[in-house]
């Protein structure tokens, strides 16, 4: 079982009259650049003290043109995190590959982020959030393509000798001869997240990378999603190593369940309703038939459509309370779930600073331990009568 403290890097200060979407058209006018200055080096500041606590890695990710992440370059912030960190994983998750032309540029940039780490990058691609093709003006009809064709590139750049020509329908390579290498033999590990896309999965399970199932619904669409993932793995022809599979929940812990509530709620609802509107703007063939059809069993489950604090309970749309019960509601789950990746999301909205170092003190002091021992290193996650019936 590995940790990861993941961070969005959110923007805690929209004024409290502005009612309309985070995504694509919130008026950059609203952005202070003294909030920014504030929030940037602080949330830095809360990723490094993860490696302190003893997390085995830290994950940034890519968004543009949001309040939701303010991380338009989450390379940026893991170069920062390789210079500053001497042990912890670096999981950039991911880079939106279509946005990148030619996508040589994210073959480089995580090699020079594996380099200063000394080997410990995770690469992250992504397809890119249906709102960046907004934000882009980007053709999404060809965003799964333009993916793959991409990831076949920077593979190459990282394990074949150049210069070598590439000759592909999106991209044409005259010289495909990146400079520098990652220090990680073939390549770094790669994390792919999804959030029910049926191709997707099965791109992972053939390349045997790392699913990352994505926050915000209900335990019952990851439970669906995990199981899908290991389905698609066995139709590979082998059986998903549990570090092939990650969770990304909302995490708070405190002294007592009371408490947590108390310190946690009004930041959790700042997030979802302030915050995710406008995430889930889908483009026109941007997802085909077969992966709208599985989506949408989830779709009406998405947070955006929480109403009351019994229903982030009733659904884990957070994990929330004293030490014993985070334990027991995360224990419960990675059962169910069978992911060997845990990523907890400390911060979210306008949680302060010093409630967020708190709460990943009790996490790593009283939480993570008892987690260790219950899920040791290569010993299977998932329940016996789980596993029999994926």
């Amino acid at each position: 079982m590995r940790f990861f403290n993941f961070h969005l890097m959110p923007y805690p200060a929209l004024p409290k009259d502005y009612d309309g979407p985070a995504w694509v058209t919130c008026p950059n006018e609203l952005f202070d650049p003294d909030v920014g200055h504030q929030v940037y080096n602080r949330y830095l500041d809360e990723l490094i003290y993860s490696e302190e606590l003893g997390f085995d890695g830290v994950c940034v990710n890519e968004h543009h043109q949001n309040a939701y992440g303010l991380m338009p370059s989450p390379n940026l912030m893991a170069a920062i995190l390789a210079r500053q960190t001497s042990r912890v994983k670096i999981a950039v998750v991911g880079n939106a590959l279509p946005l990148y032309d030619p996508p040589t540029r994210v073959a480089e940039e995580f090699a020079m982020i594996d380099n200063i780490s000394g080997g410990r990058l995770i690469a992250g691609f992504v397809v890119g959030g249906g709102p960046e093709y907004y934000s882009f003006s980007i053709n999404p009809a060809h965003a799964r393509e333009k993916f793959q064709e991409a990831h076949d590139i920077i593979i190459k750049a990282w394990t074949e000798p150049g210069p070598q020509e590439y000759i592909g329908k999106h991209y044409r390579l005259r010289f495909l001869n990146t400079w520098p290498r990652p220090v990680q033999k073939p390549h770094p590990e790669v994390w792919i997240p999804g959030v029910g896309s049926l191709e997707t999965m099965e791109f992972v399970a053939k390349h045997r990378y790392a699913y990352m199932g994505i926050p915000y619904f209900h335990i019952s669409v990851f439970d669906r999603q995990f199981r899908l993932f290991r389905e698609a793995c066995e139709k590979e022809g082998y059986t998903y190593d549990p570090k092939q599979a990650g969770w990304l929940v909302p995490t708070y812990v405190a002294e007592t369940d009371e408490q947590a509530r108390e310190q946690y709620e009004e930041h959790f609802w700042y997030f979802v309703k302030r915050l995710l509107p406008g995430i889930s703007i889908q483009p026109p063939g941007y997802t085909t038939l077969r992966s709208m059809e599985n989506i949408a069993k989830g779709a009406g489950t998405f947070a955006m459509s929480l109403n009351t604090w019994d229903e982030v309970e009733e659904g884990v749309y957070a994990v929330v309370g004293s030490p014993q019960t985070v334990y027991e509601k995360l224990e419960a789950n990675i059962s169910k779930l069978g992911t060997g990746n845990l990523l907890g999301l400390f911060q979210l909205g306008t949680l302060p600073a010093d409630l967020t170092k708190r709460s990943m003190e009790l996490f790593a002091q009283e939480v993570m331990p008892r987690l260790r021992e219950r899920f040791p290193e290569g010993k299977p996650i998932l329940e016996p009568s789980e596993a029999v019936a994926s």
